[in-house]
């Protein structure tokens, strides 16, 4: 990673050395005016040559290829290979493959990023409530669990034991407030979801987004879960200068999670 990137999030987490990943924030980028900065997404307004610039100063800061997704907030994981171009409706990406950066983009939703502890395969997702969620308890990161453990030893299918995971920032649970339907949508698929939601007033809650994560993964059977604690300095809503925010100014740039396996 060059110097001048220095604000960008590395993952603090026992990964294996050829297992790489970053988070970018709004610095290093030539975006201007609401976009200021890094901005990475292509369909939110911004200057088409500007957000061409943004994504050469990703690669060349990470020496990666990065496939960037048409995101849907499914859960459709797709698997990338070396000749993997950008544009897949998904909203999670596999690879096995050195030098290609499965990417999420994000700029309120949480990016998660996976890796057994081989560094044999490496995953992002977009976990928006909506693709937390899912449906009939299988959401996003569910079906990037399942990916993850196929055709891996009996070990790694079984438990989450070989499995880590890097959660990186989004809305806080002191900023994300959703009506009734969310609450109970979890709830219904896990009682266990309701500490995960504090009243603010009738029929609205706060909804603490890393802690729904790590209730998921833990029922998964992955106890390593690193990165975002809902602490303020994660969340994006609340760090205008270093974090985009599509609740707090509506018309937002996009920061991207990456993770990639070296040669």
């Amino acid at each position: 990673m060059q110097s001048q990137y220095f604000d960008w999030l590395v993952p603090d987490w026992p990964a294996p050395p050829h297992v790489r990943a970053v988070c970018t924030t709004r610095q290093g980028g030539v975006s201007e005016g609401i976009y200021a900065g890094l901005n990475l997404g292509t369909h939110v307004g911004d200057e088409p040559q500007s957000v061409q610039a943004n994504r050469q100063r990703l690669q060349e800061a990470t020496g990666a290829h990065a496939v960037f997704l048409n995101q849907v907030h499914g859960t459709h994981v797709q698997a990338l290979d070396c000749q993997s171009a950008d544009g897949f409706s998904a909203d999670a990406a596999i690879t096995e493959h050195p030098g290609v950066a499965c990417t999420v983009m994000v700029a309120d939703c949480l990016p998660v990023l996976l890796c057994d502890a081989q560094g044999r395969r490496v995953l992002a997702a977009h976990a928006g409530w909506r693709g937390l969620l899912g449906a009939q308890g299988q959401g996003v990161l569910e079906q990037s669990v399942a990916a993850m453990r196929a055709g891996l030893p009996s070990r790694g299918q079984a438990g989450g034991e070989s499995l880590l995971a890097w959660l990186g920032p989004c809305i806080g649970p002191q900023a994300f407030e959703v009506g009734n339907e969310v609450r109970e949508a979890f709830v219904a698929q896990s009682e266990a979801a309701a500490v995960c939601f504090i009243a603010t007033g009738p029929g609205k809650w706060l909804a603490n987004l890393p802690a729904l994560a790590r209730q998921r993964l833990a029922a998964l059977g992955i106890e390593r879960t690193f990165g975002n604690d809902g602490s303020q300095a994660w969340c994006t809503v609340a760090n205008p200068s270093r974090f985009f925010s599509h609740r707090r100014d509506r018309v937002s740039g996009r920061m991207a999670a990456c993770i990639w396996r070296l040669d």
